[in-house]
């Protein structure tokens, strides 16, 4: 019988140790999900395994197929280059697929309500809530306009208003949005972070929340976010024309 594809998880990587804790526990989450799928773990910089490294030791013992999947929410910088960028140094003997990155998804917003409500809100508060959803931020245009799209799709559901927000690269700042959320009426305000770990960006926008009811935790191992991998593995596990080193 022929194996699956390894899934290779690869998150960015950060200083903060709680980041590179955050994507062991939604690995672990993912494992419990499919057992029997082997997943493996790179981060780009500032933790170890590195994801040139782990593809070495793929090779070395003799896995031939390879799903990579970015552990991104938007297709910005890091999927469009640095990621393509590592692949292709990999071990030529290695068939790799790199998977598409993990949002816009209904199954992400379903983790962001669900963060909110474990945070105090219910869904009977909906209709007098304004959120913010509080990106990371970025320089490149498609991404910023993905989160303004998931910002008015997720209105639609019923809340009192959604304003997207960034920690860097692009405005409004999170404090802003909570500002301009307050002046439109809305009874509460709630920050729901757009974001997979904990780090220094992550800590931006609590800040910025300051002057918020509620604020979310991030994303992390939400059950939600497993299933969006395994999805996001299904789909780019066919093999296909572009599959890198192929």
């Amino acid at each position: 019988m022929r194996r699956e594809p390894v899934l290779l998880v690869i998150a960015h990587g950060s200083r903060d140790p709680r980041h590179a804790a955050t994507v062991h526990a939604l690995v672990r989450r993912v494992r419990s999900l499919r057992p029997g799928l082997r997943v493996e773990t790179g981060f780009l910089d500032f933790a170890v395994p590195s994801v040139q490294g782990v593809l070495e030791s793929l090779a070395a013992e003799g896995v031939r197929d390879v799903v990579a999947l970015p552990l991104l929410l938007t297709r910005a910088f890091h999927a469009k280059a640095d990621i393509p960028a590592v692949l292709r140094d990999a071990p030529p003997q290695l068939r790799i697929r790199q998977a598409e990155v993990l949002g816009p998804s209904p199954l992400l917003l379903s983790a962001l309500e669900r963060r909110l409500y474990e945070a105090g809100l219910s869904p009977a508060d909906r209709s007098s809530t304004g959120v913010v959803l509080a990106s990371a931020g970025s320089t490149d245009p498609e991404a910023i306009a993905v989160i303004a799209d998931i910002a008015r799709e997720w209105w639609h559901t019923g809340w009192c208003a959604v304003r997207p927000a960034f920690a860097s690269a692009s405005l409004p700042r999170t404090e802003d949005a909570v500002r301009e959320l307050r002046e439109l009426g809305c009874s509460t305000v709630a920050v729901a972070p757009y974001v997979l770990a904990p780090g220094f960006l992550p800590d931006r926008i609590a800040r910025g929340a300051a002057g918020a009811d509620v604020l979310a935790e991030v994303l992390g191992p939400a059950p939600e976010v497993a299933r969006v991998l395994l999805e996001r593995y299904d789909a780019a596990r066919v093999p296909r024309l572009t599959a890198i080193g192929a």
